[in-house]
């Protein structure tokens, strides 16, 4: 990859790649970390990476610096926040994408990570499998299972409205 490609890379996928981690995350600053984290890991690897792939490659970057921040974040302290977000309230919500929100945060991550790519990103299967190292009917189940569940937890549009 040369340096005129990874400058395209940046101009063409910084965005998409940061409202995929802070749609995951939904802490800006530390979505703007981790897109830069993913940028740099991209330019030291740059020689290795192909410029046809260079999305692909990005986007694998982002996520498992996520998952990490994730994981190490859990770690450093209990999240109530987490325990908030699955007890079962009866909000009286006025704003769909307000509900959304809250559906996707009852997710677990992965699955809440497959569901952004597709729907919110719109990679294929097979790209969302390649960014998330599973396969291509492993992401299908999870996206099936994670439509379930926010199914589930919005339930009928008359409750909604």
């Amino acid at each position: 990859m040369t340096t005129k490609d990874y400058n395209q890379c940046v101009d063409e996928y910084a965005d998409g790649v940061f409202r995929f981690i802070r749609k995951s995350i939904r802490d800006e600053e530390t979505a703007k970390d981790i897109v830069q984290d993913a940028f740099t890991k991209m330019w030291e690897k740059r020689d290795n990476v192909d410029g046809k792939k260079a999305k692909s490659y990005l986007f694998t970057a982002a996520y498992h610096t996520m998952i990490d921040y994730i994981r190490k974040d859990r770690k450093s302290d209990v999240d109530d926040d987490f325990l908030d977000r699955n007890r079962t309230d009866t909000n009286s919500f006025s704003d769909l994408k307000e509900i959304l929100n809250e559906a996707l945060e009852t997710l677990p991550e992965v699955q809440k990570s497959v569901i952004l790519l597709r729907d919110y990103e719109g990679y294929s299967y097979s790209e969302i499998g390649d960014i998330v190292e599973l396969s291509e009917s492993q992401v299908k189940v999870y996206i099936y299972r994670a439509r379930l569940a926010l199914k589930k937890y919005i339930g009928s549009i008359e409750m909604v409205l």
